[in-house]
């Protein structure tokens, strides 16, 4: 699956421009979409026939990927087929807990995906009820080390632990060689963001690379 998310300020922040991002990575070989905002949910969905999954990201820090219940179900009336939510134990804006997120979203039919930081996290996803569970917030919220590459090892114990439910890689897969690591290690699927769809980042690395 690929991501395709621009940041505040950038050049490519524009939904039809997303749209775009989103129909290549589909010819490329992509089978799903991972993408943020309403205006971005809507305009991908309108042109991909793979899933998507969507997320509203609102604020900078705390809990701010899909935060509140109305953030995904506002969402889901978009158009995404899956909503990612923080499955992280931080107070949540509309003081719900994550579970009783997850339950409200489940009696709408709604499928969850949690965004997991930590193992504590993902027991928590599973405990809730979560349809997928990913290692997306691994590395971001001061629980975990941030790895170079991929958190495989966080990656191995969410797998081991929890054979019955599909688990996601996502977060610092930068080359098709760690794609690969990730499969093999028995993931159920994988989300490549950056070293795809993010041209700044792309090109700061070769950059970086030159004026070492």
């Amino acid at each position: 699956m690929v991501s395709c998310q621009a940041y505040p300020g950038e050049p490519l922040r524009h939904p039809e421009t997303m749209a775009q991002m989103a129909q290549a990575a589909v010819q490329g070989g992509a089978v799903g979409i991972r993408c943020q905002g309403l205006s971005d949910i809507s305009a991908i969905k309108g042109q991909v026939d793979v899933p998507v999954i969507g997320i509203w990201k609102d604020g900078s820090e705390g809990v701010y990927i899909t935060p509140t219940l109305r953030h995904a179900r506002c969402c889901a009336a978009a158009g995404a087929d899956i909503i990612a939510l923080d499955a992280t134990g931080r107070p949540r804006p509309d003081g719900r807990s994550y579970a009783e997120t997850v339950h409200a979203l489940h009696d709408e039919g709604i499928t969850v995906m949690a965004d997991c930081g930590s193992f504590a996290d993902a027991e928590r996803a599973v405990e809730a009820g979560s349809d997928i569970i990913s290692t997306t917030l691994a590395g971001y919220t001061g629980e975990r080390e941030k790895t170079d590459g991929p958190d495989f090892e966080l990656l191995g114990e969410m797998i081991k632990a929890f054979p019955d439910v599909p688990v996601l890689c996502e977060g610092r897969i930068h080359t098709p060689e760690q794609l690969h690591q990730v499969m093999e290690a028995g993931a159920w699927a994988a989300v490549v963001g950056t070293a795809i769809t993010h041209p700044t980042s792309i090109t700061s690395w070769f950059v970086a690379r030159l004026n070492k």
